[in-house]
């Protein structure tokens, strides 16, 4: 964390030359409000509750993992600009004090999305040393996502208060979204005979907890290194155990223990979204939707 604090602040001596001015840091060319968000499950909920009002901007490229993310002097000059960042919290963006202290923007709101969210703790000893006390996947949960709504509607209020009442109800509006979805599946998944799945990396304990399912995964939370040998016969037991036909991957974690798992036991790979990164050109619901479908139909 030391080389990139000391990284940020020679971008900043970089950037300072052609610091915006302050009313081109509160709003975009066409008026409306500029709000840099961290990676895409937070400008997607982000652009739920802002709409029309605001620009949202994404520091963290598509295919880049917001962990070991480091910022451009271009996208400095974004959240140097910005009215609000929005950061999900919990060890996702390690980065956020050190990218807001080199920003030098004093008015900037900042909100950590998951504050308040119902936390799930890690137990690994050496992944709480590295990364913090909690499982960071919140944003995965339809119901950790609405706490994440409402906390970003707040910033989105206090940064442009003028517009607080289209913040609140359209807060709202994908609050009620959001709820639906989950009671829709969660009266669907409590008829499942099986309730076990296999993913990965371990990233959707939050989406087991909205629906009482249990997940194992190939990988940790963090997708950090391939599992040794061991683990991967007690996995093989685990899968033929419960008679596991389905393994679930996701983007940005290599495939091929999934697939070399997959054959071993006969089973099929799918597909879901982390929605750490644009997908398909889908957005956040359409996608979480999809998830939720295909966990269902490969444990009917």
């Amino acid at each position: 964390m030391k080389k990139l604090a000391a990284f940020l602040c020679i971008l900043f001596v970089l950037l300072a030359a052609g610091c915006t001015s302050e009313k081109e840091k509160k709003v975009n060319d066409d008026g409306r409000m500029v709000v840099v968000t961290s990676f895409n499950a937070m400008k997607e909920l982000t652009q739920a509750v802002g709409g029309e009002y605001i620009r949202v901007e994404t520091l963290v490229p598509d295919g880049t993992g917001p962990h070991g993310f480091q910022p451009t002097s271009d996208q400095m000059k974004m959240v140097h600009r910005a009215k609000v960042l929005v950061v999900h919290g919990l060890g996702m963006e390690p980065w956020t004090q050190d990218v807001v202290k080199a920003a030098d923007n004093p008015g900037l709101v900042v909100v950590e999305a998951s504050q308040g969210v119902h936390t799930i703790p890690l137990v690994d000893a050496e992944e709480i040393k590295e990364h913090g006390a909690y499982d960071p996947h919140a944003w995965l949960s339809l119901k950790a996502a609405q706490v994440e709504v409402s906390n970003i509607a707040s910033a989105l209020i206090k940064a442009d208060p003028v517009h607080k009442e289209i913040y609140r109800q359209q807060a709202e509006a994908y609050s009620r979204k959001l709820e639906a979805l989950y009671q829709e599946y969660k009266k669907r998944m409590a008829q499942l005979p099986g309730r076990e799945f296999v993913t990965g990396h371990a990233a959707f304990g939050y989406l087991c907890r909205d629906f009482d399912l249990k997940m194992n995964s190939i990988e940790s939370v963090f997708a950090e290194g391939e599992p040794s040998a061991k683990q991967l016969v007690r996995l093989l037991d685990y899968c033929k155990a419960h008679h596991i036909r389905t393994i679930f991957t996701e983007s940005g974690v290599n495939p091929k223990t999934s697939l070399t798992l997959a054959r071993e036991i006969g089973a099929e790979t799918v597909p879901i979204y982390t929605l750490e990164t644009a997908e398909n050109g889908k957005d956040y619901l359409t996608r979480m939707r999809e998830n939720l479908e295909q966990i269902y139909e490969h444990l009917k």
